[in-house]
């Protein structure tokens, strides 16, 4: 605590002019463009690694809350108050703040285009202030809030004009290179350009992102970035250059990214990835590491279930101890010994032949049976687990009639029985989707 508060008093001491005179001086009367370096300076520092800043992050951002709502009108005379101001606003102060100062601004000191815009994009209608901004952002690009106004601009065109959003936020970081802002715009780049479906680029903000903010308190969100772009673009990508990105992480943070990138594998049926990720992530636990080891072999078992060996696998994974496993890691494994038992469950006929015990019952295989269709039992479980295959996964003949259904079936050789086995299977299926709602992250 105390290293903390000297951390504190020496930014805050810095930033204002060095000495006694500046510890003495009144909040009141420091110029707001001042602090707002101080909360600049702070931020910066947050993202490079020091999150013990982060205390003194909330205290000047109230502080500056309430020099921008005591000050006089004659304090924003000076520009530089009124782009403090606007920085503010635009750094995650409080937007009321902005909307007392224009009512307070009867000498016209704030550009109402600017702050109309920033107004719409404050309050969630961000694409109503599109238009508008587009067209200042070219006047402010060079100014002191320009850095922010481009990650504001590509924020409000993000889902409508990806392409557009990427100029803006590779302009915020040209010209803030080091700080929050290339940190925040980074990583929406990431995002972007994944989505997108622009891998190479993708890459590339990735491995500056690695190499420049790793110790940023937002880098959680980036490991989730970057575990979504391998996951969804595995076939795409180089190993190597997956390879490359994690090389800048320690050892915990590569087990962790490649125990994220199994699961959401195993989930979404990457099944070749989740296997080798786990298997990474076991080769980096240390012998006294029992949780990364039990996770590791939870997520390779989940990739196991839908190949031949479906009971081998089950048994590895009803091995693994509850207590290790967190709620939603739980519901996976309920959910993979689910699957198994439909997987594995023998077809109920309504006719057998007497000469053949009910045991003897076998699930068709390709080449034996015609009312094989190219996907098999395991296959179908394995879509099964991944919850964005629900809404594929409904059956065409629920809308036919009965006996409709029957006539048609027996024509294109389908045994009725075999049909029922797998309605029924579905209807549990559809249960085991519940377990994994929410679970594409």
């Amino acid at each position: 605590m105390f290293r903390r508060l000297l951390l504190t008093g020496t930014v805050f001491c810095a930033a204002f002019g060095a000495g006694a005179s500046a510890r003495a001086e009144n909040p009141d009367d420091i110029a707001p463009y001042k602090m707002i370096r101080s909360l600049q300076y702070v931020q910066d520092t947050v993202v490079l690694g020091d999150h013990s800043a982060m205390e003194m992050q909330r205290f000047l951002l109230t502080t500056i809350d309430d020099r921008l709502r005591t000050a006089e009108p004659s304090v924003f005379d000076d520009p530089r108050n009124v782009d403090a101001a606007l920085v503010y606003a635009m750094s995650g102060g409080n937007p009321e703040t902005l909307e007392l100062l224009i009512k307070k601004d009867v000498d016209g000191h704030f550009d109402s285009r600017l702050t109309d815009a920033l107004r719409a994009y404050l309050s969630g209608r961000g694409t109503q202030s599109v238009k508008s901004l587009a067209e200042i952002f070219p006047e402010y690009k060079r100014s002191r809030v320009g850095p922010y106004l481009a990650l504001v601009s590509a924020n409000s065109v993000i889902r409508k004009d990806p392409a557009l959003a990427l100029t803006y936020f590779d302009w915020a970081r040209l010209v803030a290179p080091g700080t929050i802002v290339e940190e925040a715009a980074l990583r929406r780049s990431i995002f972007i350009t994944s989505e997108a479906g622009w891998i190479d680029k993708s890459m590339v903000y990735a491995n500056r992102y690695a190499r420049r903010y790793l110790g940023s308190p937002y880098a959680s969100q980036f490991a989730d970035l970057f575990v979504k772009l391998a996951v969804d673009h595995f076939d795409e990508l180089k190993e190597e250059d997956i390879l490359e990105v994690l090389s800048f992480m320690d050892v915990p943070r590569q087990r962790e990214v490649y125990l994220r990138m199994a699961r959401l594998a195993a989930i979404t049926g990457k099944n070749k990835l989740a296997t080798l990720a786990a298997t990474r992530a076991q080769m980096l636990s240390d012998d006294g590491e029992s949780t990364p080891k039990v996770l590791a072999d939870l997520y390779s078992g989940l990739a196991s279930v839908p190949s031949g060996d479906v009971a081998s696998a089950m048994e590895a994974i009803a091995a693994i101890p509850d207590d290790k496993l967190s709620p939603k890691d739980r519901a996976l494994k309920a959910a993979a010994k689910a699957v198994a038992e439909e997987v594995l469950r023998v077809p109920e006929t309504a006719a057998v032949e007497e000469s053949v015990p009910q045991t003897q019952t076998a699930l068709p295989v390709e080449g034996e049976d015609p009312s094989y269709d190219g996907l098999s039992e395991a296959e179908t479980a394995d879509r099964a687990m991944d919850p964005r295959a629900g809404a594929e996964e409904t059956p065409v003949a629920a809308a036919v009639p009965e006996t409709e259904k029957k006539e048609q079936q027996e024509k294109a050789g389908i045994d009725p029985a075999f049909d029922t086995f797998v309605s029924s299977g579905r209807s549990k299926l559809d249960a085991i989707d519940a377990l994994l709602k929410g679970e594409g992250s």
